[in-house]
């Protein structure tokens, strides 16, 4: 979650660290949902989606519309996807993403096996997606709300570590990460942990994302560039590779 530099969207990243520049992307609603509250040892669930840019607009509204749709499986406590606000990496350019929450691994598998998410993955989101990636963590809090309110930005930072690192490298990443709660006021959510899905994680291990009240207060935590700096310095020399995603949760009237 923390950037070696960012143009805005906001403004300077806070939390990632980018190896290109940021790429503006169209706007589409996106819908968010949920359903109960969380219980213990939540589980973060995020894709990406990097849409082939000559996709019919009626195909992504179909595709965004059908995973929403998938918040009606029992297993699921929370479900939002659509258009990113922001992506920044030097291989890859996603356009869309899913963020969904669960109570344990087991609920997440049966959500990824049952017949109405393989439907929509195989009719609406693989003949028009070029890139797909997910990154799955045990939270290493229970997030409240389990339900992001309307408004919300949030930020989603994958890190991609240099080989041969050990648990103990590991483990300073973690502690760096859960500390920028205390370091930047206005992070009312932050959970992380180590990815336990390799297969298309395209070797990315850790994880977090970042819940802000609203754009204003991602913004003002972007601009504390002496603290940004201090943060990022701790972890940059073990890292290979950063993904930075922004997206913002829409207000009722949006959707």
């Amino acid at each position: 979650m923390l950037c070696m530099r960012a143009r805005p969207f906001l403004t300077t990243s806070t939390f990632s660290i980018t190896f290109s520049p940021p790429k503006r992307l169209p706007r589409l609603t996106p819908r968010t949902f949920s359903v109960r509250p969380t219980m213990s040892s939540t589980i973060e669930h995020i894709v990406l989606f990097k849409v082939k840019s000559d996709t019919d607009q009626s195909k992504v509204n179909t595709m965004i519309n059908n995973l929403n749709g998938l918040v009606s499986l029992d297993q699921v406590l929370h479900l939002t996807s659509g258009p990113v606000i922001r992506t920044g990496s030097s291989l890859f350019s996603f356009t869309h993403m899913l963020h969904s929450r669960y109570n344990s691994k087991d609920d997440l598998d049966a959500y990824s096996q049952h017949p109405a998410h393989m439907s929509v993955v195989k009719e609406s989101v693989l003949p028009i997606c070029e890139d797909v990636m997910a990154v799955d963590w045990v939270a290493d809090q229970s997030p409240n709300p389990v339900a992001l309110p309307a408004g919300s930005a949030i930020r989603i930072t994958f890190l991609k570590l240099k080989e041969n690192l050990g648990e103990e490298v590991k483990n300073e990443i973690l502690g760096v990460i859960k500390g920028l709660k205390a370091s930047f006021g206005g992070i009312e959510q932050l959970t992380c942990g180590e990815n336990f899905s390799p297969v298309r994680a395209k070797g990315f291990s850790i994880a977090s994302i970042a819940v802000f009240k609203g754009v204003k207060e991602l913004e003002e935590a972007d601009s504390n560039e002496e603290l940004v700096k201090l943060q990022k310095e701790k972890i940059k020399e073990y890292l290979e590779g950063v993904i930075v995603v922004d997206y913002v949760v829409p207000s009722a009237s949006s959707l």
